[in-house]
């Protein structure tokens, strides 16, 4: 009888760390995929907003990957790229006017992106997943490469 409440018990402790693993990976695992940008949902200020957007995320418990192309509101292809640990250190980026860093946190169900120029923070983004998975919005907040104020709200569906 003893034995077998031990068995037990560690059967419930694999079975809770288990649901744990998987509830954390698939949180993780919502921010990962290819995303396009919702120019009817999404506001620029200031303009113009980019005349398309797709981003491809990979993304898990420890990182974040984005590859990002489209047009820009000139008609400029515009290519951006980084991978980064989720550590709140900085990376290199490319493609991202006035930014050669980021640095990337999780809190709690938002990612947290400092974009950066010779060390200081230029832009905030903060990225969110809906609950359903199939919509995420990026909040920016900071100085465009010519010093003006920022606040975009850009809503991406995924596909």
């Amino acid at each position: 009888m003893r034995k077998n409440k031990k068995v037990v018990a560690c059967a419930i402790a694999m079975l809770i760390t288990t649901l744990t693993l998987t509830v954390t990976t698939a949180a993780a695992d919502q921010l990962s995929g290819t995303w396009k940008m919702n120019p009817e949902k999404s506001k620029y200020s200031p303009g113009p907003a980019p005349k398309d957007l797709t981003v491809v995320v990979e993304s898990d418990e420890n990182h974040y990957r984005l590859d990002a192309t489209g047009t820009d509101g000139d008609g400029k292809p515009m290519h951006v790229q980084y991978s980064a640990k989720l550590d709140a250190k900085d990376y290199p980026a490319t493609g991202i006017a006035n930014v050669d860093a980021v640095s990337i946190k999780r809190i709690a169900d938002t990612i947290e992106t400092l974009q950066k120029k010779d060390g200081k923070v230029v832009m905030t983004i903060t990225t969110k997943v809906s609950k359903d998975g199939k919509t995420r919005t990026s909040t920016w907040h900071g100085k465009n490469a010519e010093g003006k104020d920022v606040h975009n709200v850009v809503v991406f569906d995924k596909q």
